[in-house]
């Protein structure tokens, strides 16, 4: 079988997870990041390209099977300014050269949802992170619909998983505190249920999205195990590697209303607040009943990140 021909743009934990996945399974691999950094590995290859260049993106593009969007722009107070020419750079780099698109997203654009979040629930963000994504996965579609490109997306919850680090998600910034027998201060509520995505089931679902026409045209939730809270996630691990009862200290919304004030970033937290204030859950049963893919394991899942994080979190 000829291999298949891969870009990658963006080398975080989902897009070098993805890049080695590919590569194991002997495709080629183009890994775009500004920096021309990632992992190494024989079928992969780095190019440091600004992937807002829509000709240089283009460029590098052609002649690839799939192009993978795995970007994530600097931090949520950037977003309004970086993503509307990334993703429009991204999406004509696809269409060029005529690749399919797939899309790593997150859940943010469904906003509040009463009940489990399905991939075909209708988007409605409540703050302009979850508005940006919606405007970016219709945008997307619209060009699929019209002929022009064939695209897809996945969307997964917050991360979990070795690889992933304190600086990507809650849960990883709260181990590094519990799992050294710290306390965390911790935003919502942290007994409330929460969906939490391996970073490898995201990598694996992309992978087949990008190679199954059934995925093209609509989107698709990761394989997500069923949520847990916030203090059971970290009481998990925390057993796992013999550190402590995690101690919790709730920081009260008005903090972080007063603190957004100045700091922009506590701004962008309290319009995603309600994914730790209310339950936080998805079912992602059309995706597994579509292409077979499962979840890993929660045990298997906490036994593996509990290692990892706990030697991060001490060294």
């Amino acid at each position: 079988m000829t291999a298949r021909r891969h870009l990658i743009v963006g080398a975080g934990p989902v897009g070098s997870a993805l890049a080695l996945r590919l590569a194991a399974a002997g495709d080629r691999v183009t890994l775009v990041t500004r920096s021309g950094s990632g992992p190494q590995h024989e079928q992969i290859y780095r190019r440091a390209v600004d992937a807002s260049d829509a000709g240089a993106l283009a460029a590098a593009a052609s002649g690839h099977d799939v192009v993978y969007n795995c970007a994530n722009p600097g931090s949520y107070p950037e977003w309004e300014r970086v993503w509307p020419p990334l993703a429009a750079s991204i999406l004509h780099a696809a269409e060029s050269s005529g690749a399919v698109l797939v899309t790593f997203s997150n859940l943010y654009g469904y906003g509040r949802v009463n009940g489990d979040i399905t991939a075909d629930l209708p988007l409605r963000g409540v703050d302009h992170k979850g508005a940006l994504r919606a405007a970016m996965w219709r945008d997307a579609l619209a060009a699929h619909e019209a002929g022009r490109v064939r695209v897809t997306e996945a969307r997964a919850s917050d991360y979990i998983g070795p690889s992933a680090k304190p600086a990507n998600g809650l849960l990883g910034m709260y181990a590094a505190s519990t799992l050294r027998d710290r306390a965390a201060f911790v935003f919502g509520d942290p007994d409330q249920p929460h969906a939490w995505t391996s970073i490898d089931d995201t990598a694996a679902t992309l992978a087949v999205l990008g190679a199954d026409e059934r995925a093209w045209g609509r989107p698709w939730l990761v394989p997500t195990n069923p949520a847990v809270s916030v203090r059971e996630a970290l009481r998990a691990l925390g057993e796992r590697v013999g550190a402590r009862e995690p101690r919790l200290r709730r920081v009260p919304r008005w903090v972080l209303s007063t603190g957004g004030i100045a700091v922009p970033l506590l701004r962008e937290v309290v319009g995603i607040l309600y994914q730790f204030e209310y339950p936080f859950t998805v079912d992602s049963s059309a995706t597994t009943a579509t292409f077979g893919l499962e979840p890993e394991p929660w045990a298997d899942l906490i036994d593996r990140t509990a290692v990892a994080w706990a030697e991060r979190a001490r060294a």
